[in-house]
């Protein structure tokens, strides 16, 4: 594009176009709105009469201007929802330290009261088995919990072994399968365990619970809460 000097009458190139004061020395990743303004005024005050810019190119230079602010603000709207979003999730963690939480596992804490989970049937079945194992990978108690309707079927254990002995308090594996013999199926089972402590993660990923006896699990693991 050429310009047209006011006191000469000269003309010179839109290269040759002084920029303004603000916008010297920026990337164009820097500049702003106010800088974008200055820089298409001088544009203006510098151009041909004889050949003005085209509507169409002032409109296409406007556009994009308007689509990279956009963007813009709308990454930096996103990182303060994120970062709210972080801030609201330590506070939920932290409020449950203490209270009983449901997460996917087969490792389950026994206590004074026993041992509580859920087994989760995908269909109806006409027998739920339990199955309790030690840390050895003994079996202590096997329990039949009969017809079942598909969904969450909570169990309990009440400590005692298949001979009636009470068990120590610890960490037990527990397997939930539907049918008999070769018709059996494993299925998933949900353990309930207190949550002791919770640890907040530098990096921004979701803050990590950890259960008595069953182990580490993130916030969005928990299933349900008690």
């Amino acid at each position: 594009m050429l310009g047209l000097d006011a006191l000469t009458g000269s003309t010179s190139s839109s290269s040759e176009i002084e920029q303004p004061e603000d916008a010297k020395g920026k990337t164009a990743d820097e500049l702003d709105s106010s800088d974008f303004l200055q820089l298409m005024i001088a544009q203006f005050q510098n151009q041909d009469p004889f050949e003005p810019m085209e509507n169409g190119e002032f409109m296409g230079q406007l556009a994009q201007f308007t689509s990279a602010s956009g963007i813009s603000g709308m990454q930096e709207s996103f990182e303060e929802f994120a970062a709210q979003m972080g801030q609201d999730q330590a506070l939920q963690a932290a409020s449950l330290v203490g209270r009983s939480v449901m997460v996917e596992s087969d490792s389950m804490p026994l206590g004074e009261n026993g041992l509580s989970g859920v087994a989760q049937l995908p269909r109806n079945s006409e027998n739920l088995n339990i199955t309790i194992s030690d840390g050895a990978g003994q079996t202590v108690r096997e329990i039949s919990m009969g017809r079942q309707d598909a969904g969450d079927v909570p169990f309990h254990w009440d400590g005692l072994n298949n001979d009636g002995d009470e068990m120590p308090d610890g960490t037990y594996t527990v397997r939930a399968s539907i049918g008999s013999g070769d018709d059996s199926t494993a299925v998933n089972t949900l353990a309930a365990a207190p949550v002791t402590s919770v640890s907040l993660e530098s990096d921004g990923r979701s803050p990590m619970l950890t259960l008595e006896g069953a182990g580490e699990y993130s916030l969005d693991s928990i299933r349900h809460i008690q």
